[in-house]
């Protein structure tokens, strides 16, 4: 009879990360920051305020509905202000916070990895798909 496989005890950090209380806002968090409009908006913001159309020239593909959403996530989690002014058009600029520039280092680091990796990636996903290829046509 098999016995249970037993995991590597979890460091002191490790446990605080992942307390049971903890887990579901640390994931929340998480889920805001690491999305890729969110990621894409952050790093855009960090060269400075910008308009909500020039926000949308600038990401591919996103809709509009998609951009006002994901910037009232960013700015209920207190990472941009939202600073609308009383012309005809209305203007309003959208900017990084203080706590939102934090992010700026974190996502600089992951689109440097992205950048040095790209390449070793795209040929591991090529190796990937030919095996499946094969497999698929095998059975």
């Amino acid at each position: 009879m098999a016995t249970p496989q037993e995991g590597t005890p979890m460091s002191p950090r490790n446990n605080q990360l992942h307390r049971k209380d903890a887990c579901p806002a640390v994931r929340e968090v998480l889920n805001r920051v690491g999305d890729k409009w969110s990621v894409q908006i952050v790093a855009l913001l960090g060269d400075g305020p910008m308009r909500f159309s020039e926000l949308r020239r600038a990401i591919e593909g996103i809709s509009q509905r998609m951009l006002t959403l994901t910037l009232r996530g960013l700015e209920r989690d207190g990472l941009i202000t939202r600073t609308v002014f009383p012309e005809i058009p209305p203007r309003v600029d959208y900017e990084l916070t203080r706590l939102g520039k934090t992010l700026l280092e974190p996502i600089s680091a992951l689109a440097d990895w992205a950048a040095q990796y790209r390449t070793s990636i795209q040929e591991a996903r090529e190796k990937f798909d030919a095996r499946n290829k094969l497999k698929l046509k095998r059975a």
